[in-house]
């Protein structure tokens, strides 16, 4: 069975208005046709939709069917499987009669099947109901003409096989011998959960300026406030803060990870903590309360939601260290272990030990995220989840689910897979992952093809091209082009998106010997001019990728993806489309992506199209059969299904085409 995790013990994903595929292996002893429906029930235990499943691999019995669900809850789903004697006897009966066997025995049982069904009479099915009178009587009528010895066989079975009496048995089959599986529990999220634009702002950096005798003035979050029109006016809908909580002095980091501060480096925002407050406090050079609140309300006047860090460590300062001691591993000597993750050190940042006392702990946190979903946070950002125990966020996750279903969990977990499907599987709603390493055309592709159908019932992704922490070698090298190439792949790539601030200018100088930027801002104020980053086109970019991405639901989905091979090992295509049902105008939709993932040269291609989206076929004569409108330059073409393409990274990159059929 799919979508099933854990034999049931964990719900599967879903979304709202998002179709997703149940899958059985379904079979029965002899040659008697049978057949299958996906049931998808409400929260309330009632029926919601039944919906035939087919047969995906014919010889091995695996059926599918493509259900979706209306608003978030806790859903549930089941099979159910019956004898379908009407399949049975049409098969029969058409060879028999067209032999000249058994005609009248034949015939009679076609007639006594008519019956049956009107009655609603079904072997081993007492729920069976009877169809509509409408229905009825054409079923009547088609019993008494089978019976009908003045016309000829052939002329009677017609009436048993006609085109209305099959789509009566379609719409209201005869279940004999029905049965049914287990029911699989499914959580179904709103769709913030699935798809989103996020950009990130460490907010101490908003507004943050240098004094004449070279000391910094930290920027507030009346500042950060006043960056909203313009990350709101590139279409961004998630506004990402990094750690707005005091940030403890012992062992403070200096700039470039340095081991040792100097006078007036801020330090981390990841060493949470000091005599000032810890997680539940606002840093005070950042404000208070009331000015996270204005910000808040700002952010949502302009419709963007406010995602805030949550990074479950304390600074040597902060005060659960005097509080509760026992929070913390203790080593030999005496003193408290720092966090390592080898060759790194992080001693201005002390791990918790959730063995010591995990209902301690848990409540503790449970509070403090409480705390902030009342000051209008809706989205948390996880840092290193993979680091605590599975456990404690199946827990906190399936409280959250209950309490606060509005809120949304983001697991930044670089980490193996089985563990970051894990985490996917106990309740995250989405995870950061490997597409900020996948840089080659047939990993990208074999990538979206694991996201989209392997993984989806447990995981969703967010693709992010760059971090606060992550600055590949593709974009330390590629320049302009490679942050052009990477916007577009992430933007069509993933239903959420996100970038790091400082992407509009380019940044992709590294620290040398790491894969992060220099003079990172992780430890320290970095007062931008975003000015510039009007001349390279960036910011341009940006707002038309979400633009794009809002015009079209099929950019807004998971599932719904096929790759498009090309005649060119740097030239990747794709197109993501969207079901009629799970569009707003019930229309189905489709964007066609080209993509030139060289960023140093111009590659040209022929696209194999992949026509199943568009429910179109092949001219004989080659002859266009799609208008397709590039979303991107506002160009038109005529396309058939071979079209060629001439990508120039340095100007235009790729193309984003919405599709007609002609």
């Amino acid at each position: 069975m799919f979508p099933v995790i854990e034999d049931g013990t964990l719900p599967a994903k879903a979304t709202e208005g998002e179709p997703f595929p149940i899958r059985a292996t379904v079979f029965r002893e002899g040659h008697d046709a049978f057949a299958a429906e996906a049931v998808l029930l409400r929260p309330d235990g009632g029926e919601y939709s039944r919906t035939r499943m087919v047969d995906i691999a014919p010889g091995l019995d695996r059926y599918e069917a493509w259900v979706s669900a209306d608003t978030p809850g806790a859903w549930s789903f089941r099979v159910d499987s019956w004898s379908d004697p009407y399949a049975t006897w049409r098969h029969d009966a058409t060879v028999k009669v067209g032999a000249g066997v058994d005609v009248e025995l034949m015939l009679e049982e076609g007639a006594l099947l008519m019956e049956r069904a009107a009655e609603g009479t079904a072997y081993g099915n007492p729920s069976q109901k009877r169809p509509p009178a409408s229905d009825i009587e054409v079923l009547t009528d088609a019993a008494r003409r089978l019976r009908d010895t003045s016309h000829s066989a052939q002329q009677r079975l017609s009436a048993g096989i006609s085109s209305r009496v099959r789509l009566i048995f379609r719409d209201h089959p005869l279940r004999d011998l029905l049965d049914s599986s287990r029911v699989y529990p499914l959580d179904v999220a709103r769709t913030k959960a699935l798809a989103g634009a996020w950009y990130e702002i460490f907010p101490r950096s908003a507004g943050a300026f240098q004094r004449p005798d070279g000391t910094w003035v930290s920027g507030t979050l009346a500042g950060a406030a006043k960056e909203l029109p313009r990350i709101a006016g590139m279409g961004f809908d998630v506004l990402y803060l990094t750690p707005v909580h005091p940030i403890g002095s012992t062992n403070r980091k200096g700039r470039n990870n340095t081991l040792t501060a100097e006078p007036g480096d801020p330090g981390s925002p990841y060493a949470i903590g000091s005599h000032e407050g810890g997680h539940d406090a606002v840093h005070p050079e950042l404000g208070t309360f009331e000015d996270f609140d204005f910000f808040v309300g700002e952010a949502k006047k302009r419709g963007m939601e406010v995602a805030l860090d949550v990074a479950l460590q304390c600074s040597p300062d902060h005060p659960w260290l005097t509080e509760h001691p026992e929070w913390f591993t203790t080593r030999a000597d005496g003193t408290i272990a720092y966090a390592e993750n080898p060759p790194k050190k992080y001693q201005d940042i002390y791990p918790l030990n959730f063995d010591n006392d995990p209902e301690g702990i848990y409540r503790e946190i449970k509070r403090i995220m409480e705390l902030w979903v009342e000051h209008g946070v809706t989205i948390f950002r996880v840092d290193n989840p993979h680091t605590k125990p599975v456990n404690f966020w199946e827990r906190i996750l399936a409280d959250f689910r209950e309490n606060h279903p509005e809120v949304v969990f983001l697991a930044e977990a670089f980490t193996q897979p089985p563990m970051m499907r894990g985490l996917g599987a106990v309740g995250f709603h989405q995870s950061y992952t490997y597409f900020t390493w996948r840089n080659e055309k047939k990993e990208i592709e074999d990538y979206l093809w694991e996201l989209a159908r392997i993984s989806d019932d447990r995981m969703r992704p967010a693709f992010w091209p760059t971090t606060h922490d992550i600055l590949t070698p593709y974009m330390q090298r590629g320049g302009l082009a490679a942050f052009s190439i990477r916007a577009v792949l992430a933007a069509t790539g993933a239903p959420t998106w996100g970038v790091y601030s400082g992407y509009e200018l380019v940044e992709n100088v590294a620290r040398p010997g790491a894969e992060e930027q220099i003079n990172n801002e992780k430890y320290e104020f970095k007062a931008r001019d975003y000015t510039p980053g009007e001349d390279n086109g960036i910011p341009h970019l940006l707002g038309n990728l979400n633009r794009i991405r809002k015009d079209h639901p099929a950019l807004q989905r998971l599932r719904g993806i096929v790759i498009n091979p090309t005649s060119n090992e740097k030239v990747l295509s794709f197109t993501r489309f969207a079901r009629p049902e799970e569009t707003p105008n019930g229309k189905p939709d489709a964007v066609i992506v080209v993509l030139n993932l060289d960023p140093y040269a111009t590659r040209d291609a022929v696209v194999h199209l992949d026509l199943t989206p568009f429910g179109v076929n092949p001219r004989w004569d080659a002859g266009p059969i799609l208008r397709v409108t590039d979303e991107l330059s506002g160009q038109t073409f005529l396309w058939n299904e071979n079209p060629y393409v001439s990508l120039d990274p340095r100007g235009q990159c790729a193309h984003i085409l919405s599709v007609k059929a002609i």
